[in-house]
C-alpha cells in the first residue's frame, strides 16, 4: 500500500477530484519537466540533433518496461485514436469475418474497426452490455470461428467493468482471432504483460493513467507487425534519419521495429519531457502497488453503496481504480452540479457515475465524496 502521495500533485485541499480517467491532475514533476522544456525550447541554438533521438528512445523504453515489452516494438503517436488506426490499417479481413467489440466502447476503439469491417467486407459483432456485469463470460461466449479481431479494453471505460484478459487471450489464440487493446483507461494502474497476454496491438494516450501530457501516447505492436504500412509518412521514421545532412538521400527503408509506426515530430520537445517524468514515477510506485492501493480506496466507497442507495458490480468484476455507482432511475438530475458546487469532481458516462480516484485520494476526500451523496439536498 502506498501513502497519500497528495503533495506529489497540484490539489487544493478543498478538491475531492475523482476523475482521474476524466484527466489526470499533473504531477509537480511533471509540469517541472515541461517547464524546463519550454525555455529551452525558446532558445533553439541549445537544441541538439541528439534531441530528436535521445528523449524519446527514454520515453520508450519506459513505456517497454510498463508492460513487459522491449523498446523496439514500441512506437510513439499523438492519440490511441492514432494507434487503433494504425492497427486496423495494417488487419486484414475475410469476407464474412467479424470483429468484437463491447458495448458502449469508447468511440476511438469503434469507429476504425467499422471502416475496416466495411473495407474487406466484415461484419461488426457487439457483446451486448451483460445484466450481471460480467463481461469476462460475455465476450467468452461471443467468441466463435468467424471472429477474426478482438478490439477491447482492459475495464471498461464507463464503469471499470474488468475484463479479464488472461482467460480471454488463450480463447482467441484458439480460434486464430488477433487481440487489440486500448488501454488508456487502465494502463498505469492495472499490471499487463504483453507477451503473456499474446496481444498484437495495444494503444495508450498519456493523460489519464500514466499521468502525463495530453496529445501524446504509445503504440505496441508484436514482432510479427514490425513490417506494416505506417499511417505517417515522415522523415524521422527513415533509416538513417540521424544523419542531418543525409536527408536529401531518400530512403525506403525504416528504422527497426515498430519505430515506423511513430508519428512525425515524435520528439515533441516539451512533451517528451513530461511523459518521461509521468513514466519514471510510476515504475517507481509500480502498478501492483497503484491498483492494491486504489482498490482499498474504491472498495471503501463501494461499502457505503446499500445506504446511499445506489449500485455497484461486485469486486471481483471491476477493476481496483473505477467504480462506476449505479442509479434506480438513471444519475439525478443536478447532482454532478450539486457536487461540483462543493469542489467534488466526478463524471456521468453512460448510465453511471464515474468515481475514479489516485494517490492524491485522501480519507477526507473519500468522506467528503460519501457525505455529498448521502445528503438528500446533494441531488
Amino acid at each position: 500500500m502506498i501513502p497519500c502521495q497528495r503533495d506529489a500533485f497540484d490539489i487544493p485541499d478543498d478538491v475531492a477530484y475523482f476523475n482521474c480517467a476524466y484527466m489526470a491532475p499533473m504531477l509537480k514533476a511533471v509540469r517541472a519537466a515541461g517547464e524546463a522544456a519550454m525555455v529551452r525550447t525558446g532558445r533553439p541554438w541549445q537544441v541538439t540533433a541528439d534531441d530528436f533521438f535521445t528523449p524519446p528512445e527514454r520515453a520508450r523504453a519506459l513505456f517497454a518496461r510498463l508492460i513487459h515489452a522491449r523498446p523496439d516494438d514500441i512506437a510513439i503517436i499523438p492519440s490511441a485514436s492514432y494507434g487503433i488506426s494504425t492497427a486496423a490499417h495494417n488487419l486484414r479481413l475475410r469476407k464474412g469475418q467479424t470483429i468484437l467489440l463491447l458495448d458502449e466502447e469508447f468511440p476511438s476503439n469503434v469507429y476504425a474497426w467499422h471502416a475496416l469491417a466495411k473495407r474487406d467486407g466484415g461484419e461488426i459483432v457487439t457483446v451486448r452490455r451483460p445484466a450481471d456485469a460480467d463481461w469476462t463470460t460475455a465476450i467468452l461466449a461471443a467468441l466463435d470461428e468467424r471472429v477474426a479481431i478482438a478490439a477491447l479494453p482492459h475495464c471498461h471505460w464507463t464503469d471499470g467493468g474488468h475484463v479479464d484478459l488472461a482467460r480471454i487471450s488463450p480463447a482467441l489464440q484458439r480460434i486464430g482471432a488477433r487481440l487489440v487493446l486500448d488501454v488508456t483507461q487502465s494502463l498505469g494502474v492495472l499490471p499487463l504483460d504483453v507477451t503473456q497476454l499474446k496481444i498484437d496491438y495495444l494503444a495508450c494516450a498519456a493523460y489519464k493513467w500514466l499521468l502525463g501530457p495530453y496529445s501524446l501516447g504509445f503504440l505496441y505492436a508484436a514482432e510479427g507487425h514490425h513490417g506494416g504500412e505506417p499511417l505517417d509518412y515522415n522523415w524521422i521514421t527513415r533509416e538513417r534519419s540521424e544523419d542531418f545532412a543525409g536527408l536529401v538521400e531518400y530512403r525506403d527503408g525504416y528504422q527497426p521495429g515498430a519505430r515506423r509506426y511513430d508519428m512525425g515530430e515524435r520528439a515533441s520537445f516539451v512533451l517528451i519531457p513530461m511523459v518521461i517524468a509521468a513514466l519514471e514515477q510510476l515504475l517507481a510506485w509500480t502498478p501492483e502497488a497503484i491498483t492494491a492501493t486504489l482498490s482499498g480506496i474504491t472498495a471503501r466507497i463501494a461499502a457505503h453503496a446499500p445506504e446511499l442507495g445506489v449500485s455497484v458490480a461486485p469486486e471481483a468484476l471491476r477493476a481496483a481504480h473505477l467504480l462506476g455507482l449505479g442509479f434506480r432511475d438513471g444519475v439525478p438530475a443536478g447532482l454532478v452540479d450539486a457536487l461540483r458546487a462543493q469542489q467534488i469532481f466526478v463524471s456521468v458516462r453512460g448510465q453511471t457515475m464515474r468515481v475514479a480516484p489516485h494517490l492524491f485520494t485522501s480519507d477526507a476526500d473519500v468522506n467528503r465524496l460519501v457525505g455529498a451523496l448521502r445528503r438528500p439536498t446533494a441531488g
